[in-house]
């Protein structure tokens, strides 16, 4: 095939041969003017120097075989070889013109190049295949251009080396790889390797972090047992991505297990995280939601700083969305924060969440949570099932675009003989110091009555008759005894109007007072005191139940 005759139709040849065109018939014009001014292209710089050629003017062979660049010109329906340049054939090697593509040049055909010379002969708009590996293991980007000629047509193949540009892509998204990977294990790690379980709830979790293209957030949860019966559960987000994100998120977390041994309410904990979150970085912010159940109260006491709300099934399959209160993020300072409750009774689920569950970039966030409380409303099962189904229904999959963390608790409806396991009895310490004895003879007939064995129950009506006298000696009316047992434990707890709390001290030889408390302590598995909403505080104890006693 004549080569001559397959000039790549590039953006400018037209006006060029129209330029050569007119500066053809120019010598006639000069010839009739004085001192003609010579050409620009065939301009003589001295006697001695030859003419500097027109780019024009220049063999498109000699250009194409010199560039550094691979060049292959193919023809036809077939794609027949009419050309390759040094630079092709110095990269893979000596190749058979006349053929067609698929036979005389394989590397293009393995490189998936040919449906794309279909794609350009066909449209006759050129198309680019961006950083492919060919199989000289260097990376080439491809531009396919249409020529023609007449009636005939062809491609121009031109790629040029990218591998040093390939290479260092592909070092960032390796390193890419690694800070994620190291975001990844450290926010796990931070995160609860097993949930404590509480002896009146069944708790499950779950955590997905971003698809392999985003970086790691700062979703967490936590499951904190409080004693006397009472569970405190934590869910929260930290804006922002990265080993950073997750490095702040472990850090609140641990002053939120810290700050719950304090056993304070739900919204004073989070005035103390606002500010601890203030001090970590100004420049972070972080939602979370912190909540209290207590069996004794059949509710969830809650307080919210710019998290989502919590959503409540109750034993009829009726889907509440807790209400305010809600305050701004923690790390936002300036803020009074509150708390509010939802009924959380026997056959209840509640589901605290982060917002990669339900936040959509083409849908508004309520009804990302409406849909979530559909799916509520028709998920059964264990806490685990739960938890999966409302990950599925949201359409979370691994190369989601933002981490997901979801809390499912259920507080189970117990018949049969599993209601036997949990029971309460509660007595009003009417009167003065004749509540004491009336108190001791309460607690040791209701633990006869639970079958507890005699050593359990003697250290029961003591510690009972030991938090009763601190009660009436230094608290104020009203007050309380309840006795509670579930299949693990057994709880007792004393509550009063005054609002000052026991410690524990080291009583004096001649001291009348001091010894209640560290009695308690010294016989019980456990014991703490707290303060209560309205005023007033409890101080309980428990035991652990020996194997045998359920």
């Amino acid at each position: 095939m004549n080569f001559t005759r397959w000039s790549a139709r590039l953006p400018g040849t037209q006006r060029r041969a129209a330029a050569r065109t007119d500066h053809t018939a120019a010598p006639d014009r000069q010839a009739d003017t004085p001192n003609p001014v010579p050409a620009a292209r065939a301009e003589q710089l001295t006697d001695e120097h030859a003419p500097v050629p027109a780019v024009d003017e220049l063999p498109v062979r000699e250009v194409l075989d010199r560039v550094p660049a691979l060049v292959a010109l193919v023809h036809g329906p077939d794609h027949r070889v009419a050309y390759i340049n040094d630079a092709y054939v110095t990269a893979f090697g000596v190749r058979p013109l006349g053929e067609p593509t698929r036979e005389s040049l394989p590397e293009l055909d393995e490189l998936g190049l040919l449906p794309l010379l279909d794609q350009v002969l066909r449209s006759r708009k050129p198309r680019t295949l961006k950083s492919r590996k060919a199989p000289d293991g260097r990376s080439y980007t491809f531009t396919c251009t249409p020529v023609t000629e007449g009636e005939n047509a062809g491609v121009l193949v031109f790629a040029t080396d990218v591998t040093d540009h390939a290479e260092a892509a592909e070092r960032l998204r390796a390193s890419e790889r690694r800070q994620r990977e190291t975001a990844v294990t450290l926010q796990r790690s931070l995160l609860p390797q097993e949930l404590e379980e509480p002896d009146d709830l069944r708790i499950a979790a779950t955590y997905q972090p971003g698809g392999t293209e985003a970086a790691v957030g700062g979703d967490w949860y936590d499951v904190i047992t409080l004693g006397g019966g009472r569970t405190a559960l934590v869910i929260g987000d930290v804006m922002g991505r990265g080993v950073r994100a997750a490095a702040v998120m472990g850090q609140l977390r641990t002053a939120v297990r810290a700050y719950a041994r304090l056993d304070l309410p739900p919204h004073e904990v989070l005035q103390l995280l606002d500010g601890l979150a203030t001090e970590i970085d100004a420049n972070q912010i972080a939602t979370c939601v912190y909540a209290i159940h207590d069996p004794n109260e059949g509710r969830l006491v809650y307080a919210s700083a710019g998290h989502l709300p919590i959503l409540v099934r109750d034993e009829s399959g009726v889907v509440l969305r807790a209400d305010e209160p809600t305050g701004p993020p923690l790390g936002t300072g300036g803020w009074m924060h509150a708390s509010g409750s939802i009924p959380l009774g026997p056959g209840s689920t509640a589901v605290l969440y982060t917002d990669g569950l339900v936040e959509r970039r083409d849908e508004d966030l309520d009804e990302g949570i409406a849909a979530l409380e559909r799916a509520l409303a028709g998920a059964t099962g264990t806490p685990q099932v739960v938890c999966d189904r409302l990950v599925r229904s949201a359409g979370v999959t691994a190369d989601h675009d933002d981490d997901v963390a979801v809390l499912v608790l259920q507080h189970p409806a117990r018949t049969g003989p599993d209601s036997d396991l949990f029971r309460n009895a509660a007595l009003e310490l009417l009167g003065g110091i004749e509540a004491a004895p009336r108190a001791r003879a309460f607690a040791s007939g209701v633990l006869t009555s639970w079958r507890f064995p005699t050593d359990l129950h003697d250290l029961g009506v003591l510690a009972a008759s030991e938090l009763v006298a601190n009660s009436l000696q230094h608290g104020t009316p009203p007050m309380r005894l309840r006795l509670r047992r579930t299949d693990r434990r057994l709880i007792i707890e004393v509550t009063d109007g005054d609002d000052h709390l026991p410690r524990r001290r080291r009583a004096e030889p001649g001291d009348e007072s001091g010894r209640g408390i560290a009695i308690v302590a010294t016989i019980a598995s456990n014991w703490g005191s707290r303060r209560t909403p309205g005023g007033g505080k409890a101080v309980w104890c428990e035991f652990v139940l020996p194997k045998g006693s359920t």
